[in-house]
């Protein structure tokens, strides 16, 4: 019963982190501007994302444009594209595999042994997503913070950590916990069945030598008679 909680629980985590991690990628909010200039507001959101930025003066709507080149991006963003992507498929996969992995799936047949390895190869998978999702997010944030404290840099190219840099930290939790519930199903199963042949060795041991012991008295009746 603990284990059938624990994968219901690991696959809402890690379906959530799936989804969620497929959101950050699309999303243009990863790095955001908003500045006052002096006297004269300057009302401007700039969003710059993976694929797009989006630009929206005052009283004006919002207007996206899709990147014409790679080369148009930074190369935290050009890495984080890659990352994110690879990160998406990777994640699909891994709640593919726990589905498979399910108690109730019927698909792989009643080996519970061959079920607790799937749902373990889908952890894994699922830890080494949110480690990959960790790694762009943090990337990113760091150099925005590393920018908007360089008296270097112009005010107007300053940017703000967006959105998606928070999502993503936190989908990044929320895959690396899902796998985490999955390896406690496994080493959960691996310690019932190894406690549960452990038991009639020991009673069999038991009655041979009860046998063993008996068989000497009987015979010794019969030749007696």
């Amino acid at each position: 019963m603990a284990t059938s909680a624990l994968q219901i629980a690991g696959l809402v985590l890690g379906g959530i982190g799936m989804v969620g991690t497929l959101a950050v990628t699309i999303m243009p909010q990863w790095r955001v501007s908003a500045f006052i200039e002096s006297n004269i507001v300057v009302f401007e959101n700039l969003w710059e994302g993976l694929w797009m930025s989006c630009m929206r003066h005052a009283n004006i709507r919002m207007q996206c444009k899709i990147y014409d080149s790679l080369l148009a991006l930074s190369p935290d963003l050009q890495a984080s594209r890659g990352l994110m992507c690879a990160a998406s498929v990777l994640s699909f996969l891994a709640f593919m595999t726990a589905v498979l992995g399910m108690k109730c799936t019927r698909i792989t047949g009643d080996d519970e042994k061959a079920k607790s390895y799937i749902l373990l190869t889908a952890g894994i998978i699922f830890i080494i997503t949110g480690i990959v999702v960790l790694i762009p997010v943090s990337w990113v944030a760091n150099s925005i913070i590393r920018d908007f404290y360089n008296p270097i840099v112009n005010v107007a190219q300053k940017r703000e950590l967006g959105e998606a840099i928070y999502i993503g930290w936190t989908m990044a939790l929320v895959l690396i916990a899902g796998g985490a519930l999955f390896s406690c199903v496994f080493c959960c199963n691996e310690k019932s069945s190894s406690y549960r042949y452990s038991i009639p060795s020991h009673r069999t041991t038991q009655k041979s030598y009860h046998m063993e012991k008996k068989s000497p008295s009987v015979y010794s009746k019969s030749q007696y008679v």
